[in-house]
């Protein structure tokens, strides 16, 4: 049977109008290019872990270039990791996974229509994210008080106690190490400043209310991204952070 009912002299009878008007009424937030508010969302989840997959693979030269020259000095890795500060490493882990929390639950709340709920976990996340920064910034401040930071003020006796004589090797390969450090725990700095950024958008969104259950694609392709960056914590710090305590030295 033909969708479009006609009468005998041909006009569209008012049954056949509402069914095609139905069919064709979408959600004011729905793109014109999609056919639903469903491929909307996979699209856009779709489209934010491209944009990741080339994120891991920036990180994962970072993190090549890290094994390698971990090879190449072992004993300049191990006593250089031993002058990061375990504690608030340790401590930034734990804000990182407490914001992936607040993240969740802030999805969560957009999906079931508690604006209340969006609003409170995404300035727990702001905030979390926000503590993560101030604890690196105190962790920068030290080593550059310590002379740790690469260049020409770098000082190795600071890696070894008691003024101990420092092996030729070390120098070198406790720059290389510093340098690894500082770029890849600053580059994911950068990217908790963003994460931030978008976060903050988010929040103004939820304030506005135009997060509903029926529609969250921004707050939900965002929070893939929060995730993320927080990910790569968990690689680095373990990485960086506890290098020594492998080794029992």
């Amino acid at each position: 049977m033909a969708d479009v009912r006609q009468t005998r002299a041909g006009a569209v009878s008012p049954v056949a109008h509402a069914s095609a008007h139905a069919e064709h009424a979408h959600h004011p937030r729905q793109q014109h290019h999609f056919y639903s508010m469903e491929q909307q969302l996979e699209a856009s989840i779709l489209g934010m872990w491209i944009f990741l997959v080339t994120e891991i693979m920036f990180f994962g030269g970072l993190f090549m270039a890290y094994l390698v020259y971990r090879h190449m000095y072992p004993l300049a890795w191990t006593e250089s990791s031993h002058e990061l500060n375990v504690i608030l490493g340790g401590t930034n882990t734990a804000v990182l996974i407490c914001s992936s929390l607040t993240m969740v639950l802030a999805v969560r709340s957009a999906q079931i229509g508690s604006r209340k709920g969006q609003i409170v976990n995404l300035i727990l996340t702001i905030m979390l994210g926000s503590t993560f920064l101030v604890i690196k910034y105190f962790e920068y401040k030290a080593k550059f008080e310590h002379g740790l930071v690469p260049g020409p003020h770098f000082d190795p006796h600071e890696l070894l106690p008691n003024g101990s004589l420092v092996p030729l090797a070390l120098p070198q390969g406790s720059q290389i190490f510093f340098s690894l450090y500082f770029i890849m725990t600053g580059i994911h700095a950068l990217h908790m400043v963003v994460g931030i950024g978008l976060m903050l958008v988010m929040l103004v969104f939820a304030w506005q209310g135009r997060f509903t259950p029926d529609y969250y694609n921004p707050i939900e392709v965002s929070g893939l991204y929060w995730h993320f960056v927080d990910i790569v914590w968990i690689f680095l710090f373990p990485l960086l952070y506890l290098l020594g305590y492998h080794f029992g030295v």
